[in-house]
């Protein structure tokens, strides 16, 4: 169904973000209160870089404490056989040692592609608006660099001067999200391994068997054969009037950068003259960069074009994931994986 257009119960959110500046200062009204916000931990972004890395994700790398880290580490520790303390304690880190060599940032260079839009500032708020455009593209360059790192403009900003000017040529500091491998399979449309590449996901996953996804701790878990953990996933999933459908399900199949069909009478608080749409895709996009179809009619796994809000915010009821890891998800498992929703 990698040409299916999306038509969902619970995919557009119930909270919202304004538009990111693209110079150095955000203008996010989550940002609003940035002095505020405690300094990024060289030690916890380091640990959280890792993570990242062994598919065990802590959301947005932003080097501070807090729910998504604290999941993460429990996943990674269930993984080893250690105590769940959520916390960075003495094995834990031990173990984290042997990953070392993976940096906590990476200073690059800007080029001209990573720069690239097309970009749509300001965003249109009506799904009739979002229709007439070409794609749901980044709002600027600030938002498209954040989401390749796997973080937030304001983390960027902290991790730069304030004089940093994002032109080719420039050195930026990022959190260091480059994988180790872009070798994707051939076969996949070069259109999605291109979004791969620039989510920098990387090729090598492995293999998922099972997703579970748990509604008591906001967590989308993946089993292997072996019913070992290899993969977990901060996620959001229902709200009071759409809650998560528990029971047993299946992915039906995978649809890359899809475009949207918004039906008004699939939403509770659709207003009463709102019209359908098909909405273009787009990272920006109520699916955000990929849709995985369950069994439930109308429910789906899928990205959001806001992943600082993951876990944080409620959704109509679908499962939903930052873009990087809901691309991650896609390359590990496939049409037929069992889907176990449960609290």
């Amino acid at each position: 169904m990698t040409n299916k257009t999306i038509a969902a119960v619970a995919c557009l959110m119930l909270g919202s973000i304004g538009p990111i500046a693209a110079s150095a200062a955000p203008s996010n009204p989550s940002d609003a209160n940035a002095a505020a916000t405690p300094a990024i931990d060289v030690t916890i972004l380091h640990a959280q870089v890792i993570l990242d890395h062994l598919g065990f994700s802590p959301g947005v790398l932003d080097g501070r404490p807090g729910q998504s880290m604290t999941i993460a580490l429990k996943g990674f520790q269930q993984s080893r056989g250690f105590n769940q303390t959520g916390e960075l304690d003495g094995p834990t880190m031990q173990a984290l040692r042997a990953y070392r060599a993976m940096r906590p940032v990476r200073r690059l260079r800007l080029t001209a592609d990573g720069l690239a839009g097309p970009y749509v500032d300001p965003m249109p708020a009506s799904p009739q608006d979002k229709a007439k455009l070409d794609s749901l593209g980044y709002r600027g360059p600030m938002e498209k660099l954040a989401e390749m790192f796997h973080t937030t403009p304001a983390v960027l900003v902290a991790l730069n001067s304030p004089t940093t000017r994002l032109t080719p040529g420039t050195m930026v500091t990022f959190p260091n999200a480059l994988p180790s491998s872009r070798a994707y399979d051939p076969k996949l449309p070069q259109k999605w391994r291109d979004t791969l590449s620039m989510l920098n996901v990387d090729a090598a996953q492995p293999e998922g068997a099972k997703i579970v996804v748990d509604e008591s701790d906001g967590v989308l878990r993946v089993y292997d054969k072996a019913d070992k953990l290899v993969g977990q996933f901060p996620a959001t999933m229902g709200s009071t009037h759409d809650p998560l459908p528990i029971g047993h399900w299946k992915v039906q199949g995978i649809a890359y950068n899809p475009p949207y069909h918004y039906n008004p009478k699939l939403f509770w608080d659709a207003s009463g003259n709102a019209k359908e749409a098909l909405l273009p895709p787009g990272p920006n996009g109520p699916v955000g960069v990929v849709w995985l179809d369950l069994s439930k009619p109308h429910y789906g796994i899928h990205g959001t074009p806001a992943p600082e809000t993951i876990g944080r915010a409620e959704s109509h009821g679908c499962i939903r994931l930052s873009n990087w890891d809901a691309a991650r998800l896609a390359l590990m498992v496939g049409p037929g994986t069992p889907a176990i929703f449960q609290r």
